[in-house]
């Protein structure tokens, strides 16, 4: 009830919540005060806050620390500042391990100043200093407001200065410029300042804001030329990220010989992309490499048109491109991708010699690129039809089987090393360096005497999940199992996704780590099967794996069953109203309502339905069929008749849209990885239980 309540906060929710807490008594009603006053706060009614959690502190039971703090949040906000004042006095005194110390002093200032006393609002920061607290924006901001309340007003706008600029995305430094504003200081904010501001949200992708900042500076008359086009050029990039910048607003700006105009010629190229202007923009990167031939914005043009014309199937004209950025860019950013390209498209093209060199080039330059897994397997691929040697095939696929274990590529190495039969990999020492990813020490086993596990614990019965990790981690001896203890809580109450989420967060390597590297626990969740029962019988139906089925919701919704996307798909197989009805009438389901595919067996019912009737369009090939549900049956049809292929790895590493090509190798992936993590499981007389499914 109590997650029920802090998810939806209906009039239901809350009464089932209250009448909880009226029928029980200690902890139990602790806990649903608690909830009760949480859930308040949320929705911002704070009288009845402080009445719920006033009932939660009078409990005095584990959880005696949020709701005093929770409270003393409520009355502040109720204006109640008195009462607020007298929770927080000597609160760290009283709970010296709880993770609202570093939050306690600037609540309490805060308090003291709406009370009218500075003085003691200054004190309670002063006797912070020097702490985590005082890191923080929070405390940072009242100490500015504080010290604007006592009449320090240089000090103040020094304080809302360093808020601003330290923490330019935060709330508080929207409050921090407004009181600047206030103050009249905003103009001794230099322009160094200000540039990083609009630098700040533009890189956080807030481009509106970026370009209000932009904007402002260009009209700064204090300015010399090359800063003005700077912040013009910089202004029109924000509105290309938010199409709004036109072809003439462009080409008006000014056209200099510094990096403002190489910038400027970069954004006239993406527009001359955009509307498929392969003349103009062959024109722009050709005066780009004249007049600016070392500048980072031609590296960014050259990529940009490589992957223009790798998208029109223009294979040589992209392997251009891609080769002069790898070649006079070697340490750009895009530099890895672009080789690695260049070295594929050659390889399409039948350049096999070609292609042989450049992916052994890619894997002596960019060891860690993520596109040298690939270049790894065609170099393997390549040892075998070109160079007819099998010994050097084996150790590249034999190298890939170690280093990325679960990779999509290890699963075709594994393949390719059945068919070379008794071939032998031979040494290679520059090969030696290609290892899995180190795992962090894991245990699956947590201290009995852990008061933050315990206290997290009883967070998740009173719904109050956004303080679960924090709490965990706050345990000083907790590394080795915090993961896998929030990730088993989350799974406690049901959300699957939220502990996938936070095992894929705490172990990013998994994917080149071997099963046995890893306690099973971690592998239970990282590959949940939840619903299990209803993914087998509907599996079973459609003549589906439900390992496949399994693996196409991690990969979709992460077994959220109430995830909409941007584009409108809903629940665990992501599946769009209009897909969700014409499967439901097939199945006999009559008054089909868009809402039903976020229940997870009918989302499952109709979702099985439909990936097998794409299986069938495509002739029973997951590869295409998967491809075709994440980018569309026409898409995948123009990249068939793109081919020929030699085998279906050469087609989904010929998916040209990014996210589409990972998608597919993911799900099989993850499809592997279910198989060996339940075959570890029954080796070592392991089984799933019933909570584990």
């Amino acid at each position: 009830m109590a997650q029920q309540l802090a998810t939806l906060r209906t009039p239901a929710a809350y009464a089932g919540v209250a009448a909880y807490a009226h029928s029980h008594t200690g902890e139990a009603a602790a806990a649903a005060y608690l909830a009760l006053g949480h859930a308040y706060l949320l929705d911002k009614r704070y009288a009845e806050a402080e009445t719920a959690l006033a009932q939660a502190r009078h409990a005095d039971g584990e959880l005696a620390d949020y709701a005093d703090f929770l409270d003393a949040e409520a009355s502040h906000a109720a204006g109640d500042d008195a009462v607020a004042e007298t929770i927080l006095r000597g609160y760290s005194e009283r709970y010296p391990e709880s993770i609202f110390d570093v939050q306690a002093p600037e609540l309490e200032a805060n308090v003291l100043l709406a009370a009218g006393n500075r003085t003691g609002a200054r004190q309670v920061l002063a006797a912070a200093a020097g702490t985590a607290a005082a890191q923080r924006p929070g405390f940072q901001l009242v100490e500015g407001e504080v010290e604007e309340a006592l009449g320090q007003q240089q000090a103040a706008e020094g304080t809302f200065k360093e808020v601003l600029l330290g923490h330019p995305l935060s709330e508080e430094a929207q409050t921090a410029r407004a009181k600047l504003t206030e103050m009249g200081a905003e103009p001794t904010l230099t322009v160094a300042d200000l540039r990083s501001l609009a630098d700040a949200y533009y890189n956080a992708g807030r481009y509106a804001e970026a370009s209000q900042q932009f904007q402002a500076l260009a009209r700064n008359p204090n300015l010399n030329a090359a800063a003005l086009d700077s912040f013009a050029v910089a202004e029109a990039a924000c509105l290309l990220k938010l199409k709004r910048l036109s072809e003439s607003e462009a080409t008006a700006l000014p056209d200099t010989a510094d990096e403002n105009g190489a910038h400027r010629l970069d954004l006239l190229m993406e527009l001359a992309r955009g509307r498929d202007d392969t003349d103009r923009q062959k024109q722009i990167v050709t005066e780009m490499e004249s007049r600016f031939p070392h500048s980072p914005w031609l590296a960014d043009a050259l990529f940009s048109a490589g992957n223009m014309y790798m998208l029109k199937r223009d294979y040589p004209t992209a392997i251009q491109y891609y080769s002069e950025l790898a070649a006079r860019f070697p340490g750009d950013k895009n530099a890895a991708a672009a080789h690695w390209r260049s070295g594929w498209l050659s390889y399409r093209m039948g350049q096999f010699a070609a292609a042989e060199r450049i992916f052994a080039e890619q894997i002596r330059l960019y060891p860690a690129a993520v596109e040298t897994v690939s270049a790894l397997y065609w170099r393997g691929r390549l040892y075998e039809t070109l160079d007819h040697n099998a010994q050097l095939a084996a150790t590249n696929y034999r190298t890939i089987v170690r280093a990325y274990q679960h990779f999509f590529y290890a699963q075709m190495s594994r393949k390719r090393l059945a068919s070379l039969g008794s071939a032998q990999p031979v040494s290679q020492p520059e090969l030696d360096r290609f290892q899995p990813a180190p795992q962090p020490h894991l245990v699956d086993a947590f201290p009995e005497d852990s008061p933050h596990l315990a206290k997290a614990r009883l967070l998740a019965n009173a719904g109050l999940n956004e303080y679960i990790a924090q709490e965990i981690k706050a345990d000083p001896d907790s590394a080795s199992w915090s993961a896998l203890a929030e990730a088993q809580i989350y799974s406690s109450y049901g959300e699957t996704f939220r502990a996938v989420r936070s095992l894929k967060r705490a172990l990013p390597g998994a994917a080149s780590a071997s099963i046995e590297s890893v306690p099973l626990a971690y592998w239970r969740i990282l590959f949940p099967e939840p619903w299990w029962d209803t993914i087998e019988a509907e599996s079973a139906k459609n003549n589906l794996d439900p390992y496949f089925v399994a693996s196409l919701i991690r990969q979709e919704s992460e077994f959220d069953p109430s995830a909409i996307s941007r584009a409108n798909a809903y629940g665990l197989m992501q599946l769009l109203p209009s897909v969700g009805k014409k499967m439901a009438h097939e199945e006999g389901i009559t008054s089909f309502q868009t809402f039903q595919l976020l229940d997870p067996t009918m989302n499952i019912r109709l979702g099985t339905r439909y990936l097998r009737q794409t299986l069938d369009r495509f002739g029973g090939v997951p590869e295409y069929a998967l491809a075709a549900y994440n980018a569309g049956d026409s898409r995948v049809a123009d990249w068939e008749a793109a081919g020929p292929y030699s085998g279906i790895d050469e087609f989904v590493e010929s998916i040209p849209f990014t996210e589409t090509r990972e998608y597919v190798e993911a799900i099989l992936r993850n499809e592997e990885t279910y198989r060996a993590i339940d075959d570890f499981a029954r080796t070592h007389g392991e089984q799933a239980t019933a909570a584990t499914r």
